[in-house]
């Protein structure tokens, strides 16, 4: 059989709250934790389709995970103590785990972007769970807008470098090599790094460039005019953000 409500407070006792107050209690808290989940859910969703390290859960747990502490730093603290003692430590707590996010490769940094968001959603779960549900809906949509639009627009304006891993197939490895200098001396670019990776008859020379949109397009243009070169491939570092 089941414990009654009164036996179940006596096994575990609530932090001065008896048993009516608990369920007044998550009646007044399950819509700040569901709105805390939408909303760390939606940008998670747009770090998912932009293939970041930080996901859907990832954002869902850490917006709702904010949210929760900071509804119960005002029950644990109770009347008399410092109710926001326990939301504070939340923006430490957080900017550990941001921490881990960002890498030092290549001579650059890269996770900025997806430790920058982490921070930001535990914020807007901090609004969720202090009951600010506008606030905390406005600021969701201008970190969606900020990394969708601004990043495109960025691309598209040229102005924020990103690696492209370029590959290059041909017969001749030397001469691919070659072509690849040239190209790379008439954008003034520098060959830091290379792979060769042949298959067969098939030589792959496998190299990553940072650069502009314009640049990395008039790049792919020089190669693909070079002797030796039969075809060009790209992708992006999925490290980039």
């Amino acid at each position: 059989m089941f414990a009654a409500p009164s036996q179940l407070a006596l096994v575990v006792p609530p932090v001065g709250l008896d048993w009516l107050d608990q369920m007044g209690f998550v009646n007044s808290t399950v819509g700040r934790i569901l709105l805390a989940c939408l909303l760390g859910g939606a940008i998670g969703l747009e770090r998912e389709l932009a293939k970041k390290p930080a996901g859907v859960r990832t954002n869902l747990l850490i917006c709702m995970g904010a949210a929760f502490f900071t509804v119960l730093s005002s029950v644990i603290a109770g009347d008399s103590g410092n109710k926001g003692q326990v939301a504070s430590n939340i923006v430490q707590g957080i900017g550990f785990l941001g921490a881990g996010l960002i890498l030092h490769n290549r001579s650059r940094l890269s996770g900025l972007a997806s430790a920058a968001s982490i921070w930001v959603v535990a914020s807007i779960g901090m609004a969720c769970g202090a009951g600010l549900y506008a606030p905390a809906t406005v600021a969701a949509f201008i970190v969606i807008a900020a990394m969708v639009v601004v990043g495109f627009l960025e691309q598209r304006a040229n102005v924020k470098p990103y690696t492209v891993t370029h590959e290059a197939r041909g017969a001749d490895q030397l001469l691919m090599l070659q072509g690849i200098l040239v190209a790379l001396d008439k954008q003034r670019q520098r060959l830091a790094e290379f792979d060769s990776k042949p298959i067969g008859d098939l030589q792959r020379v496998i190299f990553p460039i940072t650069a502009t949109n314009r640049q990395h397009d008039e790049l792919r243009h020089l190669l693909s005019t070079q002797p030796g070169i039969s075809q060009i491939l790209r992708f992006r570092d999925p490290e980039d953000d």
